[in-house]
């Protein structure tokens, strides 16, 4: 039986993850980075693919948390004859990728258990492990995983096993490296002192932290999580920690969100300037404009932690998948699809960052008119849409809404900021997508946009019109989009992304709600003045965390269990800028939609 999805926490380094379970299996960790192969790979398959277990040998009661302001993860087991903590971190990145486990004695004796499954290249690779004078290591390939610890190992079945005990006041340290296995071994760390400065490297930055609204220790939660998931050498931030955990159990959407995705780019600035992290904001965005930087024609919806364009899909049918959720993919087959409204977030962001005072780029201008330039030929082009569907192409609304967000941005800073270019082509253009929107897009019978044109479906990217301005939330349409999206797409108070029976991704129907459209939509009960409607569904959001404050990609309803990768960025952007929308004054979808 696997583990719930919400039962594991997560550890990192700003370079790679962990997912830690309650029972104190760590079931995925890629090396060394988040989109290397796996060499726990568990969490996709079976133990015999690769985990590292430390629990008590016997039952045990747990509870876990996270130190305040930090990613560092102490789990509690309490069993019959004792209690001890676990404490688990990835210290900051130094020479090599680290992640340091400390069994801490609190009462009596606990027998431990500790087993160690290396399974390099997403299980699929059993090492050659050969003792060293601290532990084992262990190599195969390019890659080499040393553990060193006090404890007593031996080998059992082509894994690594101790059996010990910890008596109150005792600590037990276990420190795992990984390094290319044609380099010679590195000097061993203190695992005490890499705990200290893990934990003073959390909280100088959640220190930062400016929010001071209602639901804070759930944003902090939050921007913490997304620091996580940012990739320190670039600033670039994966959309997950993970690749194919299943947006419905035991189905076939499973894919690879170890990527950064350019659509996240505004909300992802919102979420970091408005809380305090400026920094991380110039990253972010400085990342964008190298990975985006080329023939417009060549513009990706989503690129490597690098900026990297190619990014291959591939099924690993070793792996059996999460609850037989196959095929497992690595790499992802959408980053070659013509998504229209890519070319809006981009250039909204590049908007947004001289509105917010982020640092001047020479080169943002210079490629906001490339790409507006670009789309002025192709906007009326069907596309593959914000959902990446492996159906046909389509007029989807959404994407022209975005294509009109791109034209109004570029009116927009060449009036507030006296930049050069054709103001009136692109004021022309933006009249003119929005009246083909408003003309092809409205079904007037439904009162209601539609998800493209000619259609009768709905779709919650929908709930985007008033979020970036193209209607306000007065308008009678914008009321009836969102009516409409509460009583067809909304079940158990979560919002869907469209109709489980549309035949437009061109895969089986069944999926969990999409959290980040909830937050969508409590967003638009705000701005329609519906203050207190917001905070319900706002506050039924946060009680889907899990006892960490972590959120996957989506909800299932049916059988209350999140799914889809985890943690998901776009969640956890949703929760800091929806809080932010009901707390402040200024929240991201009244800024974003002013002047």
């Amino acid at each position: 039986m696997s583990t719930r999805i919400e039962d594991y926490a997560l550890i990192g380094d700003c370079h790679a993850a962990a997912l830690v379970a309650k029972d104190g299996s760590i079931d995925w960790l890629c090396l060394p980075r988040f989109d290397s192969g796996a060499c726990f790979a568990g969490l996709l398959g079976t133990h015999e693919h690769g985990r590292w277990l430390l629990t008590p040998a016997g039952a045990s009661r747990t509870r876990r948390r996270y130190r305040e302001g930090t990613l560092v993860l102490e789990t509690e087991h309490e069993t019959d004859t004792g209690t001890v903590t676990v404490i688990d971190c990835m210290p900051p990145r130094g020479d090599t990728p680290t992640l340091v486990r400390m069994v801490v004695g609190k009462r009596g004796v606990v027998p431990m258990r500790m087993q160690l499954v290396i399974r390099f290249d997403y299980g699929s690779i059993v090492p050659w492990v050969r003792r060293t004078q601290t532990g084992i290591r262990a190599l195969a390939g390019p890659d080499a995983l040393l553990l060193d610890t006090p404890v007593e190992l031996h080998g059992e079945d082509l894994t690594t096993v101790a059996d010990f005990q910890v008596a109150q006041g005792q600590q037990v340290p276990f420190v795992l490296r990984w390094q290319p296995c044609h380099e010679s071994t590195p000097p061993p760390i203190e695992p005490e002192k890499a705990i200290r400065i893990t934990e003073r490297w959390w909280r100088r930055w959640s220190s930062r932290c400016t929010y001071q609204g209602s639901w804070r220790d759930a944003v902090l939660r939050s921007v913490i999580t997304l620091k996580a998931l940012t990739y320190a050498p670039t600033g670039g931030i994966v959309a997950a920690a993970t690749t194919s955990l299943p947006e419905q159990l035991g189905g076939v959407r499973n894919w690879d969100y170890r990527i950064c995705w350019v659509r996240d780019a505004t909300f992802t600035l919102y979420a970091l300037m408005l809380n305090g992290y400026t920094k991380e904001a110039q990253a972010w965005r400085d990342w964008l404009l190298r990975a985006v930087a080329g023939t417009p024609s060549n513009l990706r919806i989503m690129y490597g932690l690098g900026g990297e364009r190619r990014l291959p899909e591939l099924e690993l049918d070793w792996l059996p998948g999460y609850e037989d959720s196959r095929p497992v993919r690595i790499g992802n087959a959408a980053s070659t699809q013509f998504q229209l409204d890519v070319f809006g977030e981009v250039v909204d962001s590049l908007y947004m960052s001289e509105r917010v005072g982020l640092k001047a780029d020479e080169n943002a201008w210079r490629v906001a008119r490339a790409l507006v330039g670009y789309l002025e030929k192709v906007w009326r082009d069907p596309d593959e849409g914000i959902w990446e569907v492996r159906g046909p192409r389509r007029h989807f609304t959404h994407s022209k809404v975005m294509a009109w967000v791109a034209a109004d941005r570029m009116v927009k800073a060449a009036e507030n900021f006296g930049l050069d270019g054709p103001v009136e082509g692109w004021r022309n253009l933006r009249d003119t997508i929005h009246a083909e929107v408003c003309e092809r897009g409205f079904d007037a019978k439904r009162n209601s946009f539609v998800q493209y044109f000619g259609s009768k479906e709905l779709d919650a990217s929908l709930l985007m019109i008033p979020l970036v301005g193209f209607l306000p939330a007065s308008d009678p349409r914008v009321g009836g989009t969102v009516a409409a999206i509460e009583r067809h797409l909304k079940s158990d108070g979560l919002v869907a992304r469209y109709s489980a029976s549309s035949a437009v991704d061109g895969l089986p129907p069944g999926e969990g709600a999409f959290l980040a459209c909830s937050f969508w939509l409590a967003d638009n009960l705000a701005l329609q003045g519906r203050h207190e409607k917001a905070c319900e569904l706002f506050e039924q959001l946060l009680q889907l965390r899990n006892d960490v404050g972590l959120l996957a990609e989506e909800y299932d309803p049916v059988v209350r269990r999140q799914v889809g990768n985890f943690p998901q960025a776009f969640s956890h952007v949703g929760l800091v800028n929806t809080a932010s929308n009901l707390c402040q004054a200024v929240g991201p979808a009244t800024h974003r939609i002013e002047t």
